[in-house]
């Protein structure tokens, strides 16, 4: 059987258990047809590129599936006529990902730690060399003269 990565897009307003109860029920419709659901990873509430309808936020989940091409067929029909489902992809791959996805990796291999740098608190960049002195800065020109007027 062909082997697939479906991620969905469910709206930001349903619940994180609402979530898990449609992916249940998508699994049921891929094994009722033959098919298996290998892996379901649950992204959690990301920020969306542009909205759509009306949202800016949805909840993210990928399931890996091995399942003829009816079930899958089927569990698209049921996502379209579902009005939390904002968007779906299915990728069809020669071979489904081991472990966690790069989305659960990016959030595990965070090692960004302190945002502030090699400068940490003291403001001064240490990669550039010493300013020296400074001539005096020049007078503001008053308002209504013009440079270069004799008074």
């Amino acid at each position: 059987m062909p082997l697939y990565e479906h991620v969905y897009l469910a709206r930001q307003d349903v619940s994180p258990q609402q979530v898990e109860a449609l992916t249940g029920q998508f699994k049921n419709v891929i094994t009722s047809l033959g098919g298996t659901v290998g892996k379901t990873e649950y992204w959690g509430v990301k920020s969306l590129a542009y909205r759509i309808n009306k949202n800016r936020k949805a909840h993210f989940t990928l399931m890996n599936i091995d399942a003829p091409p009816a079930a899958l067929a089927e569990m698209q029909r049921q996502q379209s006529i579902n009005e939390d489902i904002l968007r779906v992809l299915t990728l069809r791959v020669d071979e489904l990902e081991e472990g966690p996805s790069a989305q659960l990796r990016k959030r595990e291999d965070d090692d960004r730690g302190d945002r502030r740098g090699p400068r940490g608190d003291r403001g001064d960049r240490g990669d550039r060399g010493d300013r020296g002195d400074r001539p005096e800065r020049r007078p503001r020109r008053e308002e209504g003269k013009v440079e270069g007027e004799v008074e």
